[in-house]
């Protein structure tokens, strides 16, 4: 009887006499739309890290239904692969799921699990893209070389889902390498399983201790053969009759590559900086901010408040005062920031269903490595221009503890939100491109030295890059204007309350007297060292309660173009707003959480003073 190094019941509940059919493929190729089409289970089918993580299983007839985390291939090198590995090594059946667009990748895990010698099936995934780029594939030789049945699908449209489930039942274990075969006669002699034969001859230590045997060096040869005969498959199956796939491939190419992916990426950046900075902060606030909300709103809700209350009483001041409620809070929220947040996140929506933010990922990757992550941390990096609470969340996907923490420290001191950066614009805009220049390096430089500190006194190193570069096409219109809706309002739902919360802490501190008694107590650093007005004590005051509340305090101030730079960069590496601060405790503890907040104080005010200095 041939043994498998892992007791998967141990970890899965699963009925006797149950078979297992496990869902194969590498990440966003549609497994969730094929866990829930062949289950009628709902599974979620987001795109984002961590959707499958999780082990999903649900009953198929008479037997169990098992989805696996997305992977390149069978091996040990992270905790998704891990799991993956361990399931896949107990299947009865694997249903593989290829992407048509990309089958030169995807078929590298398909043969590698024919080698393994266990039954399999292909679901040949996306078939109507693949057609609509000019990709032909004849899938009937596909299947004679692979040896094992593909069904041609469409999962989000239904097509060839009836057809799978036929083809199941007729799942074949393939055309391994057949150069493989001596070699699994040496390490299969005392009854090894021969799925994990061939984990043991590609050098897995995990499996090979479980068998008390050493592993083999032999994963690059292995890996080699394997990638050249899924080479001559695809090359005597596939058609490429599309110039617009070849321009694609090619503007792809150049995007990942330092000498023109460089200055593609700055082009990109000024382009966003044009439309969010000086169109939606200048043209279009003056619009929502200057007329309608500080014009025609302030005055039409200032005159119906007062009627009913005395301007300078309590209620007057927490109504509609300086910091009111019905004044400052929707003045801000709706005349200023809502326009520059549905502008920035309208140009990463067009980035991001453009197929470029992967290809940023790639073309980072060396630059991130020297700072301690690798270029998937670019994806938590990204997401903390929209929201730096969620970016913080999403530092799960990183590789280890090391890189998450590292990670956090530079979403928490030199990543300033959407929010943040709307106002930052609207502020910065007015000064000239040299000023935004000299901002842009300042952050820059301080989040290159934060990591590379970080890099040098933590131990471990970063893991490797393993990214899917889909092919770059136009943004979809319906899917851009989605989710700039959808981010967009999640913003609202989760700024107004805070928003008026500011507003109210605030005015309790003004009637109250402390926020005179803070400014006193600052005003030596804030006068004194960062050479900014004394009241700019509140800004670093509302700054904690919301990090673009605080940058909006500096908005009706009498100050220098200096002045604002100064208060901006303080602005931006000062302490994460109050929403985030719990997050980073939950995600990396107390004590981890406190080194944050008090090392971003710390930042924030010296590299303030020393800009002052600089600059003035």
């Amino acid at each position: 009887m041939q043994r498998h190094c892992h007791d998967l019941t141990a970890t899965i509940e699963i009925p006797a006499n149950k078979k297992k059919l496990v869902l194969v493929g590498n990440p966003n190729v549609g497994k969730s739309v094929f866990f829930n089409e062949l289950t009628g289970l709902y599974v979620d089918v987001s795109n984002f890290p961590g959707t499958t993580v999780e082990i999903h299983k649900a009953p198929y007839g008479e037997d169990i239904l098992i989805d696996t985390p997305g992977v390149y291939g069978v091996s040990s090198f992270n905790d998704e692969e891990r799991v993956a590995r361990d399931i896949i090594l107990h299947a009865d059946v694997v249903i593989n799921i290829v992407d048509a667009l990309h089958i030169e990748r995807d078929l590298f895990l398909t043969q590698q699990v024919i080698d393994m010698g266990i039954p399999a099936v292909v679901a040949l995934n996306m078939m109507d893209e693949a057609k609509d780029s000019g990709i032909i594939i004849d899938v009937e030789k596909l299947s004679k070389l692979l040896g094992v049945p593909v069904i041609p699908t469409v999962a989000v449209a239904r097509e060839g889902i009836a057809e799978l489930k036929t083809a199941i039942g007729k799942a074949s274990c393939g055309n391994a390498d057949p150069m493989l075969e001596d070699e699994f006669k040496r390490i299969s002699a005392d009854g090894i399983s021969r799925a994990d034969a061939l984990l043991v001859l590609e050098g897995d230590e995990e499996v090979a201790l479980c068998h008390d045997t050493a592993p083999q060096p032999l994963r690059e040869e292995i890996y080699l053969r394997r990638r050249l005969r899924v080479n001559e498959i695809v090359e005597q199956v596939c058609k490429d009759v599309s110039a617009k796939k070849k321009l694609n491939k090619t503007l792809g190419q150049w995007a990942v590559r330092p000498f023109t992916g460089i200055p593609i990426l700055f082009a990109a950046l000024y382009a966003m900086y044009w439309f969010v900075g000086v169109f939606i902060a200048q043209t279009v606030v003056e619009i929502t901010e200057e007329l309608i909300m500080d014009g025609m709103y302030r005055e039409f809700i200032t005159s119906f408040i007062f009627r009913f209350t005395a301007e300078e009483s309590f209620l007057g001041e927490l109504l509609a005062g300086e910091f009111g409620v019905l004044t400052m809070a929707p003045i801000y929220l709706f005349g200023l920031l809502l326009p520059l947040v549905i502008g920035f996140y309208l140009a990463l929506s067009v980035m991001e269903d453009s197929g470029y933010l992967p290809r940023l990922a790639t073309l980072v990757d060396r630059m991130l490595t020297s700072l301690g992550l690798n270029g998937r941390a670019i994806i938590p990096i990204i997401l903390g221009f929209g929201c730096v609470t969620m970016a913080v969340i999403t530092t799960r996907l990183l590789g280890s503890k090391r890189e998450r923490f590292i990670a956090t420290v530079l979403l928490g001191v030199t990543v300033p939100c959407s929010a943040q950066i709307g106002v930052i614009m609207g502020l910065i805009a007015p000064l000239g491109f040299n000023y935004f220049v000299i901002y842009f390096l300042t952050i820059f430089i301080i989040f290159v030295a934060i990591g590379t500190f970080l890099n040098k006194v933590l131990q471990g190193e970063s893991t490797h890059l393993l990214i899917d570069l889909p092919p770059l096409r136009l943004p979809r219109f319906r899917n851009v204007v989605a989710k700039t809706y959808t981010k967009s309002q999640a913003f609202m739902k989760e700024a107004a309350p805070l928003f008026v919360l500011a507003a109210v802490v605030i005015t309790l501190l003004q009637v109250s007297g402390a926020l005179s008694w803070l400014q006193d107590v600052i005003s030596p650093l804030t006068v004194g060292w960062l050479w900014l007005p004394r009241e700019a004590t509140v800004s670093f005051i509302m700054g904690i309660m919301r990090r673009d509340f605080g940058a909006a305090g500096l908005y009706n101030m009498s100050l220098t173009p200096a002045q604002t730079l100064v208060g901006l960069v303080v602005i931006t590496l000062f302490v994460p707003c109050i929403a985030t601060i719990m997050v980073m405790v939950k995600e990396r503890g107390w004590k981890e959480g406190s080194y944050i907040w008090f090392g971003s104080l710390v930042i924030a005010f010296f590299v303030g003073g020393i800009l002052a200095r600089i600059i003035s």
